[in-house]
């Protein structure tokens, strides 16, 4: 049985996919209205806020009208709840024990706030796994065997953990080799042997055993990209308040993480949505936190 803070973020992320699922299956909804009467959508994304007097206006027999305005109304409720469970789970991302570990997954490729917490829901506490092994065979990662007489045979992966963190790291892996150069070359030099959906999952072990060895080792991941991390700081950052982010701007908050981290001390700007985004100095964030300054 995991323990009280484990068990309510699982509920909490739990209760926010079954939103996203009935946030989907409302644009279903109407999308399928679209279809039925031969109606081009709106350029854009046609469930944009400024869409929404679009919808309300179509020429609908009145009882579809109906159930089309009801299904608007549901989508902005549903929407409203979705910011209300992201802005808390931000700010659980700031709470012990969630903010010593949220760092460490975040400079993952493919991981941000959200999947971050979700892995760290599913993990728990990562000392619960001696091994890499162990925890790549919780995910249903590893693969599935099959005695038989005298026959051993390895299949496919077991699919027996925990679905939610199999899909977050195979969203993860298909993340980490359209951008990250080293899995980018793990993912090329894998489908040299084998077909694209099984070096994928090839790919999200890997990225499973090296998040055993961050949370467990405290660590920097190896291949991390400064800049890229700078980059997801930047992102979580935004997602935090003044005071969740302890009174730091966010040019003070990305340097902070990169300095839990001991990645990127020579690293003085970065370039996120078109941009180059200016970092505080490390002297400066030395200077209010002491404690983070490397071993003489």
């Amino acid at each position: 049985m995991p323990p009280p803070h484990v068990r309510e973020l699982r509920a909490l992320l739990a209760h926010r996919r079954a939103l996203v699922k009935q946030r989907t299956a409302v644009k279903n909804r109407l999308h399928s209205v679209l279809h039925r009467h031969h109606v081009n959508p709106p350029t854009g994304d046609p469930f944009a806020d400024h869409n929404r007097d679009w919808w309300l206006a179509l020429d609908l027999p009145p009882t579809e009208r109906l159930r089309t305005h009801q299904d608007i109304a549901t989508l902005d409720h549903v929407e409203h709840l979705l910011a209300d469970l992201d802005a808390e789970l931000a700010r659980l991302s700031t709470q012990p024990p969630w903010n010593e570990f949220v760092p460490l997954l975040i400079q993952i490729p493919g991981l941000a706030l959200l999947s971050a917490m979700t892995v760290l829901a599913a993990i728990g506490d990562i000392s619960r796994f001696p091994t890499d092994k162990q925890l790549v065979g919780y995910a249903g990662l590893g693969a599935g065997v099959h005695d038989s007489g005298e026959s051993h045979l390895n299949g496919h992966i077991s699919k027996q953990g925990r679905r939610d963190l199999r899909r977050v790291l195979i969203e993860a892996a298909w993340s980490a080799v359209n951008t990250h150069p080293y899995w980018k070359g793990e993912f090329a030099r894998l489908c040299r042997h084998k077909p694209q959906g099984v070096a994928i999952v090839a790919i999200a072990r890997k990225l499973l055993v090296a998040i055993w060895h961050i949370l467990s080792e405290r660590v920097a991941d190896c291949h991390a990209e400064p800049a890229m991390v700078a980059c997801k700081l930047l992102r979580w950052s935004w997602e935090l308040t003044d005071e969740q982010r302890g009174g730091l701007t966010s040019r003070q908050f990305v340097r902070y993480g990169l300095l839990r981290l001991g990645l990127g001390n020579d690293l003085t700007s970065f370039t996120y949505g078109g941009m180059s985004r200016g970092l505080a100095s490390v002297d400066e964030m030395l200077a209010r936190f002491p404690e983070l300054a490397p071993p003489a």
